[in-house]
């Protein structure tokens, strides 16, 4: 009995005869049978015939049909062949009555995301934490996600705690660094955030010191998990006065200091050697432990890094990283490093409210890592992020009025622009918007009334010369504001 004449598809469009990829074949069959139409039960050309006609492995062909089939675009009709699926039927069920909506907290002067000048309505956003996407090694990552999602090593089940080869990678790099670390030390998270809501939930005082102006977001992890919080005042330009702080532990007795020892966010402040001292000192004398978030030491200028808290004050001390900034936001991977003591409570924490990242991407960053991707791409982006900062400075010294002044934290993303105290940044962000450039204010970031006036500038976000172009705007309404 003669077969089903099989779909005849469109391919030299997309390789002009070149090798095709899984991917590509994907796209193309999806494309065609959406534009046009083909009956439900047509049959798809066999795998040997397909793989013949584009002179490709049999394999990438089964591969690309067989993602087509849990895509229920396809369905395999065994010893026959594979076939166009019909739609998904909608279900229906009937409603047997409505259910109240829980009360949640109030949390709507939380922006849910940070602003995307690549996609803001406004033209240039000088505040971005983040990298330009184009200094990014997307096609690496890529690679590596490939690699990583055909190794057979990876397990079926999830670990709570995260891939061990990506935990003794990371431990071996700490090490190198003077940071003490044992693979059974780390635990794989979600970004930086995770890890400061691990802590925040395990942690058993209710007081928990930081910075202000705080990193915004751990700030509002740590008052969602019901904390007190003390506010540690840090003036960029002053350093810390180190008297008043010791006076705010004192009086208070934390259980958790919060900190940010490298490029605090938001104002680009790293500190003295000197404050890392007293600090550590402090942890003895009133009995409190220490979470750091170190996520931008190494992105440094020279591909130098600066000391931790961790090195300097041991396994006690709980350290916080994040590749999110440095590889890819979306990524979303970062790690806590605790101690025999800490870890597994956390690693308890974590499973209970998460169970564990996906391994595949813990995999693949191993492998980024493992083949020395990272370093190259760290010395490239340091190298950039240099020029890009000396070029900020520049327009700054050239175009702010007098009266202004900035930081230099000579690393990390962004810096700390402090204009007077009669300006009103409100009125200074409206006069902005109008021109098509974005300021952020921190106001939320404070735990008190602002003993700043000012806003961040993002330099490692945008083409140097969109940059310069942002700030010249910012120092025009400014001198406007200043008559």
């Amino acid at each position: 009995m003669a077969r089903q004449p099989y779909l005849q598809f469109h391919f030299s469009d997309e390789t002009a005869g070149r090798s095709m990829s899984m991917d590509q074949i994907i796209d193309v069959i999806r494309q065609q049978i959406h534009t046009y139409n083909f009956p439900i039960g047509s049959r798809l050309p066999p795998v040997r015939i397909l793989a013949h006609q584009l002179g490709i492995s049999r394999n990438v062909v089964h591969r690309a049909y067989t993602e087509l089939i849990a895509q229920g675009l396809l369905e395999n009709h065994p010893r026959v062949g594979l076939f166009v699926a019909p739609p998904q039927e909608r279900v229906s069920v009937k409603k047997i009555r409505d259910v109240p909506s829980p009360t949640l907290i109030n949390s709507e002067s939380w922006p849910t995301q940070s602003r995307d000048a690549k996609h803001s309505r406004l033209n240039i956003s000088l505040s971005s934490v983040f990298v330009d996407p184009a200094l990014l090694p997307k096609e690496r990552l890529a690679a590596c996600l490939r690699s990583a999602s055909q190794q057979q090593h990876l397990r079926t089940l999830y670990d709570a705690q995260g891939f061990l080869p990506l935990r003794q990678k990371l431990a071996e790099r700490l090490n190198h660094r003077g940071i003490t670390a044992d693979a059974e030390d780390i635990i794989i998270t979600l970004g930086s955030q995770q890890a400061v809501d691990l802590v925040s939930r395990g942690i058993t005082s209710q007081v928990v010191a930081m910075e202000n102006p705080a990193y915004i977001r751990g700030k509002w992890l740590i008052e969602l998990n019901r904390k007190k919080t003390i506010a540690l005042p840090v003036d960029p330009f002053k350093g810390l006065n180190l008297d008043d702080w010791q006076q705010r532990i004192a009086n208070t007795r934390p259980g958790l200091l919060y900190l940010t020892p490298n490029f605090h966010n938001p104002t680009g402040y790293s500190y003295t050697t000197n404050e890392l001292q007293h600090i550590l000192e402090w942890s003895h004398q009133y009995e409190f432990g220490i979470l750091e978030d170190d996520w931008g030491s190494d992105i440094l200028s020279f591909s130098d890094f600066r000391p931790s808290l961790r090195a300097q004050g041991g396994p006690g001390v709980l350290y916080i990283n994040s590749f999110s900034i440095k590889l890819l936001p979306s990524l979303r991977v970062g790690y806590l490093v605790g101690n025999r003591d800490v870890t597994p409570t956390l690693v308890r924490i974590k499973s209970i409210s998460s169970m564990g990242m996906p391994a595949v991407i813990e995999a693949a960053l191993f492998e980024f890592l493992d083949r020395g991707y990272y370093d190259v791409h760290l010395k490239q982006l340091q190298g950039e992020l240099d020029r890009r900062y000396q070029n900020c400075l520049n327009v700054l010294r050239q175009t702010m009025p007098a009266g202004t002044r900035w930081t230099t934290p000579g690393g990390g993303s962004q810096l700390w622009v402090e204009v007077p105290k009669r300006i009103d940044l409100n009125i200074l962000q409206k006069k902005l918007e109008k021109r098509g450039v974005q300021i952020d204010l921190t106001y939320d970031a404070f735990l008190e009334p602002p003993h700043l006036n000012g806003f961040r500038i993002g330099y490692a976000y945008l083409e140097p010369d969109i940059l310069q172009r942002g700030i010249e705007i910012v120092a025009e309404e400014l001198h406007r504001l200043m008559i």
